[in-house]
């Protein structure tokens, strides 16, 4: 398809061939990395890639417990997947919940001992994952590069409207 401004055209701005070319490898890649660390994790850890990020974000995060609506918009997810995210992580005695003491309407997500060392089994491997798909790939600069994109095009779609109409802050 020819490359059309939206000044000249009045009409959609496609990409370039290299733009298009640059764009799947990037839905490829992504794909194949989020399947790769998913089945590495359900293999080793019995979870999905998406309940370790969030113990991890419980492990981090001091007293090793986040309010919910918290944990839901850092994990990119809607309150509802995490309430059956967390359901599942509770049913293994991972995270426990408990009221939050400053509103008694919210409730934290806590990270339990058993949790803890959940993940301290899982790290290593999980991490050797990441590190085989990605870093033992590329080079130095290239790892430079990778992040300082990453950064460039997270700050742009990184909304600073918290009132925007975002699945996590439904």
């Amino acid at each position: 398809m020819e490359y059309m401004t939206t000044a000249s055209t009045g009409g959609p701005r496609w990409l370039t061939d290299e733009e298009q070319g640059v764009w799947q490898a990037y839905l490829h890649a992504t794909t194949l990395m989020e399947d790769h660390l998913d089945r590495q994790l359900q293999r080793d850890a019995g979870m999905p890639h998406t309940y370790y990020g969030l113990l991890v974000q419980l492990s981090r995060a001091p007293g090793r417990q986040k309010r919910m609506t918290e944990l839901a918009k850092d994990a990119k997810i809607t309150r509802s997947r995490l309430s059956h995210a967390v359901a599942r992580l509770e049913k293994n005695g991972w995270v426990r919940r408990e009221d939050c003491p400053s509103d008694k309407r919210g409730q934290n997500a806590v990270l339990t001992d058993d949790g803890q060392d959940m993940l301290a089994r899982s790290a290593p491997g999980h991490v050797e994952a990441v590190r085989q798909a990605i870093f033992a790939r590329l080079s130095p600069q290239q790892v430079k590069s990778l992040g300082e994109i990453m950064q460039v095009i997270a700050g742009g779609l990184q909304p600073e409207d918290t009132d925007a109409d975002l699945p996590w802050l439904r």
